[in-house]
């Protein structure tokens, strides 16, 4: 880490804000995450077929906001974008404490993921902003290093909490976004603000609607790495979703040990997040792509062959160390690509793919484990190597766009930086 602080020390005010709110989202993210599916069976009474439809409501709030709210940290700034956003998924998480039954908990998930749509995307174009294009990489995965961090206390504050009530970690969740609201409140300045050239400006007049906000739509690179990026991030999100049941019903671990181990893996992530990134700096996307798919798919064979405490730890641990190998090369790309003038909207593109992610990696996890307790990690095995070659070759286009851009989408030295 001593390799980094310095640069650490001279990041933007902005940027460093910015870092602090994917502590708090990813804070948040990990108390709902673990214990949701434990509170919706247990406390809730909600059939375990239905508890991915509910997850899928949370993300499928994103997707319907995402194309039409998406993009509007570009012609609004990015400041209120993160102010209303931060507020309004910490209200709807505290919401969640009071709520029972599968219809109120849908329509609760569903506003809270709208308010998500704009978040995290708008958190990276902040950064984006601020920073040296060369250098978006590596912030992007302190950007991970600062989620991850947050993905520790928030487990970590779960497993306290569970034995008093699973619906209080909610409490916790939504009061650290309501604090990152008010710190964004207080002490963010405007990022979006520096002025665009005639072409940009010209451009921005003449698209209106949904493609002006949903670049993929008129993006066929980004719609193409976008495609390979939901793939390989539904499989690997099986992990996340299945665990919890499959080591509850096995006997394996108990709510609070649940909580403990995805806060192992996000302190995993926090301490060798940076150093695998500057061990990767000199790799293609497709190696980094592999090596993740390959971390995968032990993981999957691992869990495939029995539920114990060992093949759960490594099978976290694996799955932690894909998503190093992966997670800073997918904004990096999509950056590439982005006009300056719409890097919002670019990003919030990227979301959506997080968002199915979101959505359809715990529905058909759930759908197959409901089916069979290893039917995921069977079925996975075959899928991820598939995702993992197309991810690798569509991140490697993304990011050397020379021969084929013509606009000023991002300058031949920029691109050489990112090679």
């Amino acid at each position: 880490m001593t390799v980094f602080l310095p640069s650490w020390r001279e990041l933007p005010r902005p940027a460093l804000l910015g870092l602090f709110l994917f502590f708090c989202a990813g804070f948040a993210d990990g108390a709902l995450v673990p214990f949701f599916p434990l509170w919706a069976s247990g406390e809730a009474n909600i059939p375990i077929g239905a508890i991915g439809l509910l997850f899928a409501c949370y993300a499928g709030g994103e997707l319907v906001a995402a194309p039409l709210i998406g993009g509007i940290a570009d012609p609004i700034g990015r400041r209120p974008v993160l102010i209303l956003s931060s507020f309004g998924v910490g209200c709807g998480f505290i919401t969640l404490f009071f709520v029972h039954g599968i219809v109120p908990t849908a329509i609760v998930l569903l506003l809270t993921g709208m308010c998500e749509s704009v978040l995290h995307p708008t958190i990276l174009t902040a950064i984006a902003d601020v920073t040296e294009p060369s250098a978006h990489p590596r912030w992007f995965g302190m950007a991970r290093v600062s989620s991850s961090a947050g993905q520790i206390l928030g487990p970590a504050c779960g497993a306290l909490l569970a034995p008093v009530s699973l619906s209080s970690v909610f409490l916790a969740g939504g009061g650290m976004l309501l604090l990152g609201g008010i710190v964004m409140l207080v002490a963010f300045a405007e990022t979006g603000g520096s002025p665009r050239s005639k072409n940009d400006m010209d451009e921005t007049e003449e698209e209106e609607g949904l493609p002006a906000l949903l670049p993929a739509f008129r993006d066929g690179r980004l719609a193409k790495l976008l495609v390979w990026v939901v793939l390989f991030e539904i499989y690997g999100n099986w992990i996340e979703a299945v665990i919890p049941l499959y080591a509850q019903d096995a006997g394996t671990l108990t709510p609070s040990g649940v909580g403990t181990l995805f806060a192992y893996a996000a302190a995993l992530t926090v301490g060798l997040q940076m150093l695998v990134s500057r061990l990767a700096e000199a790799r293609s996307a497709l190696w980094l792509t592999i090596g993740a798919g390959i971390s995968t798919i032990a993981a999957f064979a691992l869990l495939a062959a029995s539920p114990a405490m060992i093949s759960l730890v490594a099978a976290v641990s694996m799955c932690a160390v894909a998503q190093m190998l992966v997670g800073p090369l997918v904004p990096s790309a999509v950056n590439a690509l982005a006009p300056a003038s719409r890097r919002a909207s670019y990003m919030a593109a990227s979301s959506v793919a997080v968002d199915l992610k979101d959505s359809l990696g715990p529905s058909i996890g759930t759908a197959l484990y409901a089916l069979a307790p290893r039917l995921p990690w069977f079925a996975g095995i075959p899928l991820v190597a598939i995702a993992s070659l197309g991810l690798g070759a569509a991140i490697g286009r993304a990011r050397n766009p020379v021969d084929t851009v013509e606009d000023d989408a991002m300058p031949r030295s920029a691109v050489e930086n990112y090679r």
